[in-house]
C-alpha cells in the first residue's frame, strides 16, 4: 500500500491514458478542420463548428463502410451497443448524413447508408484526418510519428 501512496504520477502518465488524451485531441482537431471546410455542407459544419457533432459521430464516419452495413453490424464494428448506435443514426439521419434503406439481401433488414450528403461529409472527413496527420508529423518528427505509427498498429491487430 506504501507503493500507492508514494508513486501517483502513473495515473496521468500510463500509456493508456495517453492514448486516450492524444485520441480525443485528434477527433478534436478533426472536427475543428471539418467546421472550417467550405466543401462540407453547411448545416453539418454549423453542428461541427457548435460542438454538436462529436466524436461518437465519428464512429459512423469511421466504420459504415460505402456499401453500408446493418445496423447490427455497424454498431459491434464501432465497439458500441445497437441501441447507442441506433441513436447516433437516428441524429446522423435527421442531419441527411445517412439513411435507412432496405437490406437487398433480406426484405427484413434495413441497412445504414451514407447519403450524398454523407459522402461530402466523409470526403471532408478524409482530407481533415490526412491534414491532422500531417500536423502530428510536424509536431513530433517524421520518424516518431512514423513509430507511433507502426507501433500503435502492431498493438491494435
Amino acid at each position: 500500500m506504501a507503493n500507492l501512496t508514494q508513486k501517483q504520477g502513473w495515473r496521468e502518465t500510463h500509456l493508456g491514458r495517453l492514448m486516450g488524451a492524444a485520441l480525443r485531441r485528434f477527433d478534436a482537431r478533426v472536427l475543428e478542420l471539418m467546421a472550417r471546410n467550405i466543401e462540407v455542407p453547411l448545416a453539418l459544419s454549423n453542428l461541427a463548428a457548435r460542438a454538436q457533432v462529436g466524436a461518437a459521430h465519428v464512429h459512423i464516419t469511421r466504420h459504415l463502410p460505402l456499401q453500408g452495413a446493418r445496423l447490427t453490424d455497424l454498431a459491434a464494428q464501432a465497439g458500441m451497443s445497437k441501441q447507442a448506435m441506433g441513436d447516433l443514426v437516428d441524429q446522423c439521419a435527421a442531419w441527411g448524413m445517412v439513411a435507412r434503406e432496405p437490406d437487398p439481401l433480406d426484405a427484413r433488414a434495413r441497412r445504414v447508408v451514407f447519403t450524398a450528403t454523407g459522402l461530402s461529409w466523409l470526403q471532408a472527413f478524409q482530407d481533415a484526418v490526412a491534414q491532422a496527420e500531417d500536423e502530428f508529423r510536424s509536431a513530433v518528427g517524421d520518424d516518431v510519428a512514423t513509430v507511433v505509427s507502426l507501433g500503435l498498429e502492431a498493438y491494435a491487430m
